[in-house]
């Protein structure tokens, strides 16, 4: 037997992989266990059955932080052999140097986000990859962390902004987005692959292109501009074909997203809209350094809901950041009732290292900011409450996300106004008749009959 067929014949590595942090990240975790795939390395479902571990982090709050270091930490105990990734990688530590490195100095090796290429040099130069790869053994559509029936598509990378709390633009760069052909040719194979919700995500989804200058691409033989409104419009198309969903999350609302609505008072893209208001006050705004008007975000509220009345729309802001007076929170607090926000997340304001909104003065005690925090959910809740209520007697359509002995006892999906894993879900009573099933990633209609918290209740009909 020669060394080679000794080779082919045995173990393939196994990396064990933690992934960490926003969907973004998970779309970096996708890419690099789509490429370990492709070149026939095996995962583990424990550090210490695995050859290395890779970790791919989240750098942002302090509580991201601390969790990214404690799950190295833990690697590096049961395993030993550890290469890092993701935002943390990119933050520098105390005097300059890298933090992970000062934290945990024994991993292998740590880069910043979106570096596939230098993470993959890193396990050929600690784990060899096995000969003669099975390269069509990996599915067309990539290896996916999500469940089978929707997925992420990313469609730029970095931001241009310098929002005084962020961090982002320091450790992902600026904006790049991905040619609009690459874009479309993966949402083609996600869909082929059986995907019923597609969730586009990047760090500013409103500014995609604005780095090519909207430069033509090209797309199933025609010419295509690396746009916003060009995108929708083809993935709303693509979508209708397969009957799957698309939905856009940060999304910036400058004037240009208004030619988004026609498209969702259309049905090709869901009625539904993740935008980081952040704050409502102008002077807030200011000292944020946020893009666009935000002063003029009740009147773009209105108009939305003039064009798509169904639309649904969530935002995060941020309570107790320096300077917050309380005539300006009350003026965030007055915004949400008149806005009616239909979900909302509100953080109180984190000292991030590295932002530039540490410098200002006015930094308030963290009682007050977890206080005012606080006071803002009971707004958001009570907006959002009243928001379920109005659909109580109205039939949707539903994603099926779970559905034990096919649904005989009920199960659980989402309908457009809920994103996975951060709104709520439709708790899906026993069909009526008991010829009806309930599939896994496929959609039903059901008739709301009532709320439960942030869930609707509904009966599949």
């Amino acid at each position: 037997m020669t060394q080679d067929t000794l080779a082919a014949g045995s173990a393939a590595p196994k990396i064990g992989f933690v992934s960490l942090g926003c969907p973004k990240a998970l779309t970096d975790s996708e890419l690099i266990l789509t490429q370990l795939r492709a070149e026939g390395y095996d995962t583990s479902k424990s550090f210490a059955g695995a050859d290395l571990v890779i970790v791919n982090t989240c750098g942002f709050i302090d509580d991201a932080v601390k969790e990214s270091l404690d799950t190295i930490g833990e690697a590096l105990a049961e395993n030993g052999k550890v290469i890092v990734t993701g935002c943390l990688g990119a933050k520098a530590g105390e005097g300059g140097g890298n933090l992970v490195r000062q934290m945990h100095p024994s991993v292998l090796a740590v880069t910043g986000p979106h570096a596939t290429h230098e993470v993959m040099d890193a396990v050929h130069l600690h784990s060899p990859k096995p000969h003669d790869p099975f390269i069509d053994l990996v599915p067309k559509q990539g290896v996916k962390l999500t469940p089978k029936h929707y997925a992420y598509l990313k469609i730029s990378e970095g931001c241009n902004h310098r929002c005084s709390f962020c961090i982002i633009p320091s450790m992902r760069g600026d904006l790049v987005s991905r040619p609009i052909g690459d874009v479309l040719c993966e949402a083609q194979s996600l869909f082929e692959a059986g995907v019923k919700e597609l969730l586009v995500i990047s760090q500013d989804t409103s500014a995609y292109g604005v780095d090519l200058k909207y430069r033509t691409g090209f797309w199933d033989g025609k010419p295509v501009k690396t746009r916003m409104l060009e995108l929708c419009q083809q993935l709303g198309e693509l979508a209708a074909q397969f009957g799957a969903w698309v939905r856009l999350h940060y999304v910036y609302p400058y004037p240009h997203v208004d030619e988004i609505l026609p498209l969702m008072a259309q049905g090709l893209v869901l009625p539904y809209l993740d935008v980081p208001f952040q704050h409502s006050h102008p002077a807030v705004l200011k000292r944020m350094k946020r893009p666009a008007s935000g002063e003029k975000n009740l009147d773009r509220l209105q108009r939305w809901r003039e064009i798509c009345p169904e639309i649904v729309v969530r935002s995060t802001f941020i309570a107790g950041f320096p300077g917050e007076t309380e005539d300006e929170f009350e003026h965030l607090l007055a915004f949400m009732r008149e806005a009616r926000i239909d979900r909302a997340g509100c953080f109180a304001y984190s000292a991030v290292p590295g932002a530039t909104a540490n410098e200002l003065p006015g930094m308030l005690p963290a009682e007050l900011r977890e206080e005012r925090r606080a006071r803002f959910m009971a707004v958001a809740e009570e907006m959002s409450t009243a928001k379920l209520r109005e659909r109580v007697g109205a039939t949707m359509q539903v994603l099926v996300d779970s559905a034990p002995a096919l649904g005989r006892k009920g199960g659980v999906g989402r309908s457009y106004a809920d994103a996975p894993e951060i709104d709520g879900s439709v708790k899906l009573l026993p069909p009526e008749k008991a010829s009806k099933t309930l599939k896994v990633g496929e959609f039903t209609r059901a008739r709301i009959i009532g709320t439960q918290g942030h869930d609707l209740v509904a009966m599949p009909i």
